[in-house]
């Protein structure tokens, strides 16, 4: 099954071929770095971080190009209500940028252009559309003239141009400045007194917010690439706009092959908003939800749909990350160094047992591969995670001796580190799975008071005192902690 993708501009799934064979070029915008990332920016880079993943596993070579807006209304704000120098603000959200990133477990980009380096560009740019005449100089800035290039208008809202005009009324002349119509959009800013500047044609000022992409991405990639990326939000007017800026600049179209859009986030079915108090930052909801929980959490959702994040979504995720990780740690403690047998062929219609098994893990691997060629469907592919988990834990009881128990326990290894880990993202490293409870700081904290309230619970249990066993029972919930009995005693983990 080759590679679909619902492409914006096109407006329905079609086949992924790419400009040069075997290389993916894929452009997404990235933060307006005034403050920390918030649990949309999470939703957002996880799902190009799995789609950059799952084109690495189909043997493409992807040149990933991620900026950082640097230079923003926001960010001069903050600079004025701080008394902070912007720069100082800027390298500092950077900086816990990447950390949440790598929090949650987010491959790095190839390059990470910020736009103050592109001023140069940008203003060739610019002085090339003014003479095109696709640009008009204002006594506030430069401004792109929309009805200059009527047909670009809409590729990807699918707005018509007419229907916003009538839809204008008086507006037309109420847009302030030196614009001539509300359509048009800053590509240079005046300067204002106390705001960055650079020199330029038109006096100093400052790029506006959409022209910076474009000057990044032709100097990555050129006139044309793959894919281009970002929230659904961006769709209108940023990357409308960039669609006006570089074909008319270039004089080449499209400008990508395939644009990508991620859904929303909402929080307990509203918009997130720090006026409503559900705002989440990475930061804050990674104090109390493991990050490979969260990120399990988002990419059970098709990357285009919208996700209602609430309690009930991440406890599902939580009890779901559980039972993968069991999993994963008996297979990773039955597949210790040592001689290991050959495993049957697998066969789905066996009557082995183990070959039987072998071939409906086979079946779901297939599953998996297909799901993701199917428009990146990672909530399909944790489907079949999740179906495999059952039966891998069920393969890993049939085998009749320690070679047998290390063969299957290095298969169910690769199979989930191939899925589950390579692709999904949502498993630790081994070192850190198999560490003893101590090595863990969460629960090295509590670990002295839980143990000595299972030693109470078994001796409640064994003296037939249930209202203690129940009482006990009710502290360790309190604790967050989930007791499980084995025949080699109870054990525990958090929540």
């Amino acid at each position: 099954m080759p590679l679909r993708v619902h492409d914006t501009r096109r407006r329905e799934k079609v086949d992924f071929t790419t400009q040069s064979p075997g290389r993916v070029s894929m452009y997404v915008c990235g933060v307006t770095v005034y403050d920390h990332c918030h649990l949309g920016h999470a939703r957002c880079y996880i799902a190009f971080d799995l789609i950059h993943r799952w084109l690495e596993a189909s043997g493409y070579d992807v040149d990933y190009v991620q900026n950082f807006t640097d230079i923003d209304d926001k960010i001069i704000l903050r600079s004025i209500e701080s008394g902070e120098d912007w720069r100082d603000i800027v390298d500092r959200n950077i900086a816990t940028y990447f950390e949440d990133m790598d929090a949650l477990n987010i491959l790095r980009a190839d390059h990470y252009p910020r736009c103050t380096e592109y001023v140069d560009s940008m203003i060739h740019i610019i002085d090339d559309l003014v003479q095109k005449e696709h640009a008009y100089v204002a006594d506030d800035g430069v401004y792109f003239h929309v009805d200059s290039a009527p047909e670009k208008y809409g590729q990807l809202t699918g707005q018509s141009i007419d229907a916003v005009r009538q839809g204008a009324g008086g507006r037309v002349n109420e847009t302030g400045g030196g614009k001539r119509d509300h359509k048009d959009f800053a590509l240079w800013k005046q300067a204002k007194p106390g705001e960055p500047v650079w020199p330029s044609p038109w006096g100093e000022g400052r790029p506006g917010w959409h022209i910076e992409c474009t000057a990044m991405s032709l100097d990555h990639f050129g006139a044309s690439f793959d894919i281009h990326g970002g929230g659904h939000d961006l769709r209108f007017p940023h990357h409308e706009a960039e669609i006006f800026q570089s074909e008319c600049h270039t004089g080449h179209a499209p400008l990508a092959g395939y644009w990508l859009h991620n859904g929303f986030v909402n929080i307990d079915g509203e918009k997130m908003s720090k006026s409503l108090g559900n705002f989440w930052t990475i930061r804050d909801i990674v104090q109390k939800v493991d990050p490979f929980v969260l990120r399990l959490a988002l990419v059970n959702a098709h990357y285009r749909s919208p996700i209602d994040m609430n309690e009930q979504l991440l406890k599902d995720a939580q009890r779901n990350h559980s039972r993968i990780l069991q999993v994963y740690e008996s297979a990773l403690r039955s597949a210790m160094d040592g001689r290991q047998h050959a495993l049957p062929t697998p066969d789905i219609a066996s009557s082995d047992p183990l070959a039987k098994s072998l071939g409906l893990l086979e079946r779901l691997v297939e599953g998996f591969a297909q799901a993701m060629d199917d428009d990146f469907n990672s909530r399909d592919a944790v489907a079949k995670v999740l179906a495999a988990t059952k039966q891998l834990q069920h393969l890993m009881t049939l085998g009749t001796d320690d070679g047998d128990k290390r063969a299957i326990g290095n298969y169910a290894k690769e199979w989930l580190e191939e899925t589950a880990g390579n692709i999904l993202g949502i498993l630790p490293s081994p070192d850190l799975l198999l560490a003893e409870p101590e090595e863990d700081p969460r629960k090295a904290e509590i670990a002295d008071q839980v143990e000595a309230l299972l030693v109470e619970r078994s001796d409640a249990r064994a003296n037939k005192d249930w209202p203690r066993a129940d009482a006990i029972r009710d502290q360790l919930s309190e604790l967050g902690v989930v007791v499980t009995d084995t025949a080699e005693g109870p054990k525990w983990e958090l929540e």
